[in-house]
């Protein structure tokens, strides 16, 4: 097992364990995982353990399970495009791991007037900054530019970032035994400056829609803001309505 703080409980050990597990490819997607009873002697855990660690990857929509075919490892959706019709925080899961987030730098920043302006943070706090780029497996182009900003009290999470891909809030769930509960969402027009048209491979001046969402905990706490920068044609926002018949 890896090292956890003394408070974690087992069962988010365990499903840390796999998901890390899952993510390398010791089990490829369309294999099954050990069974409850396999697992329970692994971890030394009961199977009550096993259960909640395997309803969490459920959750994460990282594996399926059924009566009498056990636990399998599911694909995970891939585009050459961002089509995004999600609507609650496990939908939002799935759909980030959808592309790799290749990171570029991690560091500790001071909000300054200008990041306060573009995140709604504090000015003069500190948060973890990890920067980035969204890119579906095989693509020559980026999807999108990808900014962190994580709650300083997180910021331990960045040493496990070194070779991660995917979406960061679960893994802060992992690390400090909470949850995610709202997620808020903004999306705006903008045009994709000289710097940044470069790393997206576009004319400067390309319209794009950045993406702005806050994660915040059933504290009440924000735990991280991201903003999310996409050329206009690599996006695409789709929503379904129903009337509610009272």
């Amino acid at each position: 097992m890896p090292d956890t703080r003394p408070a974690d409980h087992r069962y988010l050990q365990v499903a840390r364990t796999l998901r890390k597990e899952i993510v390398d490819g010791v089990y490829p997607v369309g294999s099954q995982l050990p069974t409850e009873h396999e697992l329970s002697q692994r971890f030394s855990v009961s199977r009550y353990t096993v259960r909640e660690a395997l309803r969490r990857l459920r959750d994460d929509n990282l594996v399926s399970s059924r009566p009498r075919t056990g636990t399998l490892v599911v694909p995970r959706a891939s585009a050459d495009s961002y089509v995004q019709d999600v609507v609650s925080i496990n939908d939002l899961l799935a759909f980030a791991t959808g592309a790799r987030f290749a990171i570029e730098s991690v560091k500790m920043v001071t909000i300054d007037a200008e990041l306060a302006e573009r995140t709604g943070l504090a000015r003069g706090e500190e948060w973890l900054s990890v920067q980035g780029f969204r890119q579906t497996d095989g693509a020559e182009i980026p999807l999108c530019r990808t900014e962190y900003y994580i709650n300083r009290a997180f910021a331990a999470v960045g040493r496990l970032l070194q070779r991660h891909t995917g979406p960061i809030f679960p893994l802060i769930e992992d690390l400090f035994g909470l949850s995610i509960v709202e997620v808020d969402q903004e999306i705006a027009a903008v045009s994709i400056g000289p710097e940044l048209a470069t790393a997206l491979k576009v004319e400067a001046g390309t319209p794009a829609l950045e993406i702005h969402r806050r994660y915040t905990t059933s504290d009440g706490e924000v735990a991280q803001v991201t903003i999310n920068t996409h050329p206009g044609s690599r996006f695409r926002h789709a929503m379904t309505m129903r009337r509610v018949r009272g």
